[in-house]
């Protein structure tokens, strides 16, 4: 399968990478960072052609992603992140979709999803105020979508609880300078937002549990498979591919600098058989992950274009597949760095830059393994999970 995006990305492979640090000064991606995401049309892979998209197969989205990020983990972070965007909102309402794309395909969409605001109703609409954390790459988009949910006319959450997705344009939300201070993935500049009084009319809201369950996209008439696969399977995959890609990076630094290594003892790497070993036993793992993801993502696309509905249990299986993925990719990266020697933990070394990031993906909530193994082994088990925050990401 060729992958037009990906070869225009690997011909400024040396830019990108080179770009890393001045990523992490900034605390945002560098504007010639985004500007080569842009030109490739990274973030156009799953919008619509209707508006300028390319929808390719959501695999080789996740196959670009990767490949971003073994040359830089925050670029490829923000194109893991804003990439999916276009994906939900293809089957958001035409006019919001015209407001976004109507003038420039290349808008941009932040996010986060985590329901951290209320949205009040009024007449045509919501009232919505709140704050979020975690807004990947939101220094270059004009667009947000933000978690919320439903409130009562005191502006209390409303009883039963319910989650919408909200999408507002940038005049009605404030970015929170220098509220992004991390360890990692630093350069994707996920700061906060502040959302005050803002009136979000009806026909820019989804509701949360028709995004899940799926009959959002069918409502909108949709029928490319690529935009019927779960949302449990197409979100979290550009974060997953990105881990997976810096766990990539991580490797290809690390095998460039042991090359001629000489360790302290005198021994030279290539004659030590404990880090050869270890070397090829990383370069398998993260593999792994590589084609466990891909392989998922896949086969639910290949399920959806056949009519097969997928069921809760399915979509369990799926998220285990994607969280082991990571995982494993990362213990595979630690495995290698731990015997890099401690010269590759100086800041001009880029492997201790790929190790922050790789950690401080893993640490995405999408990325928990507790409840999603949890859910996975019960519907294994033919057990119904209990309703509730378990079953939320799923």
């Amino acid at each position: 399968m060729t992958n037009p995006v990906l070869d225009a990305i690997m011909e400024r492979a040396e830019e990108i990478s080179a770009l890393g640090p001045s990523n992490e000064s900034l605390g945002r991606l560098d504007d010639q960072a985004a500007k080569a995401l842009r030109d490739a049309g990274v973030i156009r892979q799953l919008q619509p052609r209707a508006h300028g998209g390319l929808e390719v197969h959501p695999r080789e989205f996740a196959e670009t992603v990767m490949g971003i990020a073994s040359l830089d983990g925050s670029t490829g972070w923000v194109a893991g992140i804003v990439g999916v965007h276009p994906w939900e909102m293809a089957y958001a309402d035409p006019k919001v979709q015209e407001e976004i794309w109507g003038q420039d395909p290349d808008t941009w969409i932040a996010s986060p999803y985590a329901p951290m605001g209320i949205a009040r109703p009024v007449d045509g609409g919501y009232i919505f105020n709140g704050r979020w954390q975690f807004s990947s790459g939101t220094d270059h988009c004009d667009w947000i979508f933000l978690g919320g949910m439903l409130g009562d006319e005191d502006g209390k959450m409303a009883q039963p609880p319910k989650s919408l997705h909200l999408i507002l344009p940038r005049s009605d939300y404030e970015i929170v300078p220098d509220s992004w201070e991390v360890a990692g993935l630093k350069g994707t500049g996920s700061k906060d937002i502040i959302v005050k009084d803002a009136f979000v009319p009806s026909y820019r809201t989804l509701w949360y549990d028709k995004v899940v369950d799926g009959s959002a996209p069918r409502e909108a008439g949709l029928t490319n498979p690529s935009y019927l696969m779960p949302f449990s399977c197409v979100f979290p995959l550009g974060i997953t591919a990105a881990v997976i890609g810096i766990a990539e990076g991580a490797l290809a630094h690390h095998l460039a600098y042991q090359r001629n290594r000489v360790q302290i003892t005198g021994t030279r790497i290539k004659d030590d058989p404990y880090v050869l070993y270890a070397i090829s036993e990383a370069a398998e793992e993260i593999k792994a992950s590589r084609t466990a993801l891909l392989d998922n993502c896949s086969r639910m696309y290949d399920r959806t274009a056949a009519g097969e509905e997928i069921s809760f249990a399915d979509r369990a299986a799926g998220r285990r597949t994607q969280v082991r993925a990571a995982w494993r990719a990362a213990h595979a990266m630690n495995e290698i760095v731990v015997r890099s020697g401690g010269n590759a933990m100086r800041l001009d070394n880029p492997i201790q830059r790929f190790w922050r990031d790789a950690h401080v993906g893993l640490a995405h909530a999408i990325h928990v393994p507790g409840s999603v193994y949890h859910v996975s082994a019960l519907t294994d088990l033919d057990i119904e999970p209990p309703q509730g925050p378990m079953r939320s990401m799923i």
